[in-house]
């Protein structure tokens, strides 16, 4: 059986947001850990992740359902960053940077992996 070069690309593209995804709940579970917040776990799941980014920040559960309202999700997903940062004391400014492309691939390990 031969593969083409796009089904290459294919596979390669999976793999790549497959490490991006274990990477990003590796550093949000060791972030909740950090901060005493219970079912860390839940970093693993869909949608229950950002559950535990609500649960982290101090906001109530029912801000999951703000995540899916365009435009209103980079606002929400801004005060959550930054109550997180400030969650593992960071300044709150920490998490506005993950509006920013590349940077927001090193700041949830920054605030995971950090004293």
């Amino acid at each position: 059986m031969e593969y083409s070069g796009q089904e290459s690309w294919l596979a390669a593209y999976w793999v790549f947001w497959l490490i991006l995804y274990v990477y990003l709940a590796i550093c949000l579970m060791v972030i909740a850990n950090k901060t005493n917040t219970p079912n860390s776990w839940l970093a693993w799941i869909p949608v229950a992740n950002i559950y535990l980014m609500c649960k982290v920040a101090g906001k109530p559960g029912w801000w999951v359902i703000l995540f899916f309202i365009p435009f209103v999700n980079i606002v929400i997903g801004i005060i959550v960053w930054m109550k997180i940062a400030e969650a593992r004391k960071k300044p709150g400014w920490v998490g506005i940077l993950m509006i920013i492309p590349f940077v927001n691939l090193i700041i949830p390990g920054y605030l995971a992996f950090s004293d």
